[in-house]
C-alpha cells in the first residue's frame, strides 16, 4: 500500500516531455502503435498472448483482467491506451481517479476502427502517418465491400464456443466484418458482445454457413443434417485469429474471411 501511495504522489508531479510515455492496455492497441511506427513511445504493455518482436522486451503491467496497478504507476505513463474489456470495472475506476490521460478504444465497426487508428496517431504525434494508414484502411475496406456485395446476404452463425454455445452479437466488430463479406450475422439482433444461445435457436434460424473459431468446434454439427449449413457442407473454420484483434491487420483477416465465404469456395 505504501508503494501504491508513493506512486500516486508521483502522478501529481510528472512533467510533460517531448515524447509521451505510453502504456498499451490491450494487444490490439499495441499492434496499432507498432503499425503507426511509434513503438519507441511504449514503456509498458498488458499481455495477452505472444508479443510482437518490437515490444518483446518491454515491461509487463499484467494480463487481461489482472492489471498490476503499482507496476503501471512505477512506469510513470502520461498516456494510457485502453480497451475497456481488458481491465476490470473497479480498476478502470481507479485509473480514472488518477487522472492519467487516457484514450479509450472500443470500435464496433471497421469504419470506427479506421477512425480510432487516425485518432491514436494524433495522440502519439504521428498525425500524418495515422491519416495515411487510416485512409488506406478505408480504401481497402470499400474495395472489399464492393467486391463481395450480395443482394441477398449470406446467413452466417459465428460460433465462439460449443459448451455452452456462444456467438457474437450485432454490436461486435466481427459482426460488421461479416457484412463486409456480403453476409449477415444470424444473431445480429442480440446486443450483448458474446451472447450465449441455445441449439434450438440456431436450428430455428437455420444459417447457410456455420463459422467457428476453431475447426474442432464444428464436429458436433454433423448430428444435425437438417441444417442448411450441414447439408451444403458449409462448416468453416475462421481462416486465422486476426479477426479477434481490432488493429490494422484485421483488414487482411477480413479479406481472408470474405474469400472463404465467396461463392467460388
Amino acid at each position: 500500500m505504501r508503494q501504491l501511495i508513493a506512486c500516486v504522489l508521483l502522478v501529481a508531479t510528472w512533467q510533460a516531455s517531448a515524447a509521451p510515455r505510453v502504456i498499451s492496455l490491450a494487444p490490439s492497441l499495441t499492434e496499432i502503435v507498432i503499425e503507426l511506427g511509434a513503438a519507441d513511445l511504449l514503456v509498458g504493455v498488458l499481455d495477452g498472448g505472444e508479443r510482437p518482436g518490437e515490444v518483446a522486451d518491454l515491461p509487463s503491467v499484467g494480463r487481461y483482467g489482472q492489471l498490476q496497478m503499482e507496476r503501471l504507476l512505477s512506469l510513470q505513463p502520461d498516456l494510457l491506451l485502453l480497451w475497456p474489456g481488458s481491465v476490470s470495472a473497479a480498476q478502470r475506476d481507479q485509473l480514472q481517479r488518477l487522472n492519467i490521460p487516457t484514450f479509450t478504444a472500443e470500435p464496433h465497426t471497421l469504419e470506427q476502427l479506421a477512425d480510432q487508428i487516425e485518432q491514436i496517431g494524433q495522440r502519439l504525434d504521428r498525425g500524418e502517418h495515422g491519416r495515411a494508414v487510416a485512409d488506406e484502411f478505408r480504401q481497402r475496406l470499400t474495395q472489399l465491400r464492393q467486391r463481395y456485395y450480395r443482394q441477398a446476404p449470406l446467413s452466417v452463425f459465428y460460433q465462439v464456443w460449443d459448451q455452452p454455445l456462444y456467438t457474437v452479437g450485432g454490436g461486435q466488430i466481427i459482426s460488421d466484418a461479416l457484412t463486409v463479406c456480403g453476409a449477415r450475422n444470424a444473431f445480429a439482433d442480440l446486443s450483448q458482445p458474446a451472447p450465449q444461445v441455445s441449439l434450438e435457436a440456431v436450428m430455428q434460424r437455420d444459417p447457410e454457413v456455420i463459422l467457428a473459431s476453431h475447426a474442432t468446434l464444428l464436429k458436433g454439427w454433423q448430428t444435425w443434417p437438417q441444417l442448411q449449413a450441414v447439408k451444403s457442407g458449409r462448416l468453416l473454420a475462421v481462416p486465422d485469429k486476426g479477426l479477434e484483434r481490432a488493429s490494422g491487420q484485421m483488414l487482411e483477416a477480413v479479406a481472408r474471411l470474405c474469400e472463404s465465404l465467396s461463392p467460388d469456395r
